[in-house]
């Protein structure tokens, strides 16, 4: 019993080493082994493919693409491809950019006016804590108002 227990690996001697997993993001693009400079991810609902700055984490249903791949990238016909650019762009949101996006997200996220007839009577009880809707994302009343 004692040579079987001396005859046996430890897991750091059995370990085998691989070169397959790398640090370095690679290309997307189906035989390419180039390092990824570029993300590209679509929007679906407006036809728009967007290829912007490498993503800090390889997210699902996103394509990492090297720089030769992300300059010869066409989109399918009706759909716009929109190109970002890292090298001009502020490394951080300014105030007005905040502002701004959130003044889009409120007035995208405003409920349609309802009818206040007879059969009308008022918001329901479900509706006074959500303002409005608009895919995910919602808009709640401030509980000051």
């Amino acid at each position: 019993m004692g040579d079987a227990r001396a005859s046996r690996r430890g897991p750091l001697k059995s370990a085998v080493p691989s070169n397959i997993v790398s640090p370095v993001r690679r290309c997307s693009r189906t035989a390419c082994g180039r390092s990824a400079v570029a993300t590209l991810t679509y929007v679906y609902a407006d036809s728009t493919a967007v290829l912007g700055p490498l993503a800090t984490y390889a997210e699902p249903h996103c394509y990492d693409l090297c720089a030769e791949h992300s300059e010869r990238l066409t989109a399918p016909r009706g759909w716009e491809v929109v190109r970002l650019t890292d090298g001009s762009a502020p490394a951080r949101p300014s105030g007005d950019d905040l502002e701004a996006l959130a003044n889009a997200v409120r007035e995208a996220a405003r409920p349609p006016e309802r009818p206040s007839g007879p059969g009308g009577n008022g918001p329901r009880a479900a509706d006074q804590a959500e303002v409005g809707r608009r895919g995910h994302l919602r808009v709640l009343r401030s509980p000051d108002s």
